[in-house]
């Protein structure tokens, strides 16, 4: 009796025991492709220059497409006013149930008994001659221009927004290789420091200066490893591309620039170039025809107009009719309407001049301030690079004096490590600033779709 009641507790225990391990791995079975699911999958990558960046503003830039959007709303307003100097056609049928009045006899009131009228009919009108429409056509044109000229200077600026976030990018970046050696130097000066102190050369003090030296570069590598991925940010942004994407820049800043040209040559060229100025000189001209089209009311229209149609009781029992005419419109008095469009319509295009100026004095100023800043620019990299070479110079013989005399402090090394690392900051902010200032020049020029 006892055994039995033996065995079958130790059935049931093995049952239970076997039950809960293929709860467990049934469990395993349903959570692994979870975990599958769950694993981060690594982000595409793409790989720009400077020309595929600027390439992708123009046809990616929320504000580009803005502009070509415009430029196909002024081709529907030419296409608009061309449709007035046109025949206008249209045609109608109608088939009515009527009767009429034919008057009162006494008093009682007379009409016709109830009969029906089909009338089919095609209708024609033609402008024949109308100076305003015509010029208003020629002005729609001329505005289709300023629209496409416009979608230019769009382009234009994108391509300097993205030229100089790239060139922000490279910086960022360039600060972290920066940071980085710097951290390589601080690290093997406190395994140095560190050495000299277990044998009896070094001081606690040497020890902690050279740590505090070191993690306050580090810190300053990971604050330049989150501005990296900031400015990729914006410049993704600027893109106007996805986000979900791993962004490799593979140009570098450039420590020259191969032409820089001379101020009176720039000032033709931005002239001559930028679509700003060429917009302008378009809108003077689109307000001058559209002040003519307003002066051009005052002056007399003709119209042909004409129709054909089958009329009758029935439409199986119809005749032809038609008719033809010439209409001589003569504007003789509207309240003096007329005279306040045209009123309003000198003052716009009084205002398309002084705009013109506008677009001129800030077009002169870019291309001079670009000029300067590149003269700038330049000069600081040379100094720049003389100032890296004498730090460097500097950091090497700190560290000779450091390591052969026994009872000299680091803080001369520390100070080297220092300036190098400043150094390194101003080469760095020296060559940003001259890439930042060729395309500044380049934008101001009007030939951003030259730079590389």
């Amino acid at each position: 009796m006892v055994s039995n009641m033996i065995d079958r507790v130790l059935s049931v225990r093995w049952f239970l025991v076997v039950l809960f391990t293929g709860s467990l791995w049934y469990g395993a079975q349903l959570d692994a492709p979870a975990a599958e699911t769950d694993a981060v999958m690594p982000l595409p990558e793409l790989r720009l220059s400077l020309k595929d960046a600027m390439d992708a503003a123009m046809g990616n830039n929320p504000t580009v497409k803005l502009f070509k959007e415009r430029v196909e709303q002024a081709k529907a307003a030419a296409f608009t006013q061309l449709g007035t100097l046109l025949p206008n056609l249209s045609s109608n049928v109608r088939q009515s149930r009527q009767t009429f009045f034919l008057g009162t006899v006494g008093l009682t009131p007379h009409v016709t008994s109830p009969f029906s009228i089909f009338d089919a009919r095609v209708s024609a009108t033609q402008s024949l001659f109308s100076l305003s429409l015509i010029d208003r056509w020629r002005a729609s044109r001329e505005a289709l221009k300023v629209a496409e000229l416009e979608s230019d200077t769009a382009k234009n600026d994108a391509m300097g927004e993205v030229g100089l976030l790239y060139m922000e990018v490279l910086r960022a970046q360039a600060t972290v290789d920066a940071r980085e050696a710097n951290v390589k130097l601080l690290q093997e000066l406190a395994v140095f420091v560190r050495s000299r102190r277990g044998g009896g050369m070094g001081t606690g003090l040497d020890t902690a200066r050279a740590e505090a030296q070191l993690e306050n570069e580090r810190q300053h590598l990971t604050l330049a490893r989150s501005e990296v991925e900031r400015f990729k940010l914006g410049l993704i942004n600027a893109l106007g591309i996805q986000f979900d994407i791993r962004l490799v820049l593979t140009d570098e800043l450039k420590s020259s620039v191969a032409h820089v040209p001379m101020l009176q040559e720039a000032l033709v060229e931005a002239m001559q170039e930028r679509a700003e100025v060429k917009a302008a000189k378009q809108r003077i001209k689109a307000a001058d025809l559209t002040l003519r089209s307003t002066t051009d009311e005052r002056l007399p229209s003709l119209v042909a107009q004409g129709d054909y149609g089958l009329i009758g009781n029935r439409m199986h029992n119809t005749a032809d009719t038609y008719s033809m005419a010439l209409m001589l419109s003569v504007p003789i008095f509207d309240g003096g309407q007329r005279e306040g469009r045209i009123s309003e319509s000198r003052s716009l295009a009084q205002q398309e001049l002084f705009k013109l100026a506008v677009v001129q004095n800030r077009v002169t100023l870019e291309v001079r301030e670009a000029l300067m800043t590149l003269d700038s620019a330049r000069e600081q990299v040379a100094i720049a690079r003389r100032g890296l070479e004498a730090a460097a110079s500097e950091q090497e013989l700190a560290r000779e004096r450091f390591s052969i005399l026994s009872s000299s402090s680091n803080l001369e090394l520390t100070n080297a490590l220092f300036s190098l690392a400043r150094s390194r900051d101003n080469a760095i902010d020296a060559l940003y600033r001259l890439n930042a200032a060729r395309i500044n020049l380049a934008r101001a020029l009007g030939k951003m779709g030259e730079i590389s």
